[in-house]
């Protein structure tokens, strides 16, 4: 009697163990970038929400280094399920959705608070570009990742006036940057940020374009001598997750995950900016940092002012509903 009371105590043990198993939801996550970035640490910080919040039942795996799969992978491998979940350049998604590229047309955002309220969860834009994306890739948008905003450096001559850039080879990271450097006289050459710091030492290119807190996170100082805060442009990541995982979840969890997404999403963009300034101060002890005035920003402006209608041109109503958006937001 007694092995028999045993034998059903661990009987209703281990299907109590099975229970919980089986209520366990564990995303996995591929990320490029090393789990110390600040990509890599908002992950964590929402993995943290959604498990306490959840009282164990939701969980996140973390694949940091491209441990799965590279960025320009992502999309695809999210969109088919190979992966729950992952970060992704925003430019990784033009191939099926290009007025995502809005966010990289030049000084289509007046400041850091324009920016924000364009890009803010609840914004037309956001609708228009997170609604598109997951109707052409599957991949359901958690939350945008801010990486910062575009500047320029060089070695010798700093960049100041748009015309610095005439005749000059550039480093370039997506097409509406090729773009804004052949609007100003420039040859676009598109690279990887790991290959910046080489290109530079070796003088493969003449100016760069990158994030301010790269130059400080690569030593970029080291081989460039300028850089110029035109801050043109934003440079955007985006948590994405696999949409037929998300509907499979429960509505508790999915408002869980919804909460933790907005919540780390305004965390990151906070702290990336301020991390920026802090950059920025850095490193301008190592290298000249040029300030545009207000009239030198004018002239840059003016300059790439084509470049909206060339967008609008390529990428229909959904880029000019996403521009449209854009310019609302300023209001």
């Amino acid at each position: 009697m007694k092995n028999w009371i045993l034998g059903s105590v661990a009987a209703v043990a281990m299907a109590a163990s099975a229970s919980i198993t089986a209520a366990e939801t564990v995303l996995r996550v591929s990320l490029q970038l090393p789990e110390t970035h600040s990509l890599g640490q908002n992950w964590l910080e929402f993995g943290r929400i959604i498990e306490e919040k959840s009282g164990g039942d939701l969980k996140i795996q973390l694949f940091p280094s491209a441990q799965l799969f590279k960025d320009k992978e992502v999309p695809g491998a999210v969109g088919s399920g190979a992966v729950d979940a992952g970060s992704a350049f925003l430019g990784r998604f033009t191939g099926s959705v290009p007025a995502v590229d809005v966010v990289a047309i030049p000084f289509i955002f007046e400041d850091e608070a324009h920016l924000r309220a364009a890009v803010a969860p609840d914004s037309t834009m956001r609708s228009t570009l997170d609604s598109a994306i997951l109707k052409e890739t599957n991949n359901r948008i958690l939350w945008w990742q801010a990486f910062g905003r575009n500047i320029y450096l060089s070695k010798g001559e700093p960049v100041v006036l748009p015309t610095d850039l005439a005749g000059k080879k550039v480093r370039t990271y997506g097409k509406i940057q090729g773009w804004t450097v052949e609007a100003l006289g420039g040859a676009p050459t598109l690279m990887s940020g790991s290959k910046q710091f080489l290109a530079y030492q070796q003088g493969a290119v003449d100016v760069g374009m990158t994030g301010a807190s790269a130059v400080k996170s690569r030593k970029l100082f080291e081989v460039m001598d300028n850089m110029t805060l035109t801050f043109d442009s934003a440079i955007e990541f985006v948590a994405v997750i696999n949409n037929d995982v998300y509907e499979g979840l429960s509505d508790e969890h999915k408002a869980i995950i919804d909460a933790a997404a907005r919540e780390v999403e305004a965390s990151l963009r906070d702290s990336i900016y301020a991390q920026e300034t802090e950059s920025v101060t850095e490193v301008s002890s190592k290298m000249n940092v040029i300030e545009l005035t207000p009239e030198q920003r004018a002239e840059w402006v003016k300059a790439t002012s084509g470049i909206v209608d060339r967008f609008i041109e390529e990428t229909g109503d959904v880029g000019k509903a996403a521009v449209d958006a854009v310019r609302a937001a300023a209001k």
